[in-house]
């Protein structure tokens, strides 16, 4: 068992989503029990209950929050620099849908679990939604500044929009090919800023 240092509540959240975490990717979704976690965490039943009175569910949840937001860190990461709205969407779609490709866990869920992550993800949307859009923001005031805004564009009501899309996107690009750059330009351009953009 690994040592935690109990007298540090977001040291031992941390830990318990990284154990439920690490047990997901062993496991799965529906195999993994609270059991499991004590094994990996080195953590008490009781402590978890503590920090996750919603037991078994409420952990799994927490557990995909928890790295949903590292990956959406790392999504920010990556397109931080970009020059303006139209590369940034190019830039972080490609990333993004390479990355849960490449995602062992999330990519492992999708494919045995969808049932069980698809819902978590849903839920999870209410707090994706305004991260996204939150970041999309400074895109907008400055396609607002250089008058690249079509009159009369609310940014808040279209910054909204695009996370939405680039959500839906991410997890389904449907007849769109994100790792083909011309396709992706046509979707940038034409799908997500045409009602938007100049």
């Amino acid at each position: 068992m690994v040592t935690v240092n109990m007298a540090d509540p977001l040291g031992v959240r941390a830990r318990l989503l990284e154990a439920t975490y690490t047990c997901v990717a062993r496991y799965g979704m529906a195999k993994t029990t609270v059991e499991d976690v004590v094994k990996v965490s080195g953590v008490s039943r009781a402590t978890i209950y503590r920090h996750f009175p919603g037991g078994r569910d409420e952990l799994l949840r927490e557990t995909v929050a928890w790295e949903l937001g590292r990956y959406f860190s790392q999504l920010g990461d990556h397109v931080r620099d970009a020059p303006d709205l139209a590369e940034l969407l190019r830039r972080g779609l490609q990333f993004a849908r390479r990355s849960l490709r490449e995602h062992e866990v999330l990519r492992k869920i999708l494919d045995t679990e969808p049932d069980r992550l698809l819902p978590l993800l849903s839920t999870e949307s209410t707090r994706t939604l305004p991260f996204i859009a939150s970041f999309l923001m400074p895109y907008l005031h400055r396609e607002e500044a250089a008058g690249r805004l079509r009159p009369g564009v609310d940014v808040e009501r279209a910054a909204d929009y695009l996370a939405r899309a680039v959500l839906s996107l991410i997890a389904s690009p449907g007849r769109w090919d994100l790792e083909d750059p011309d396709q992706l330009a046509v979707l940038v351009r034409d799908e997500l800023l045409g009602g938007i953009c100049t």
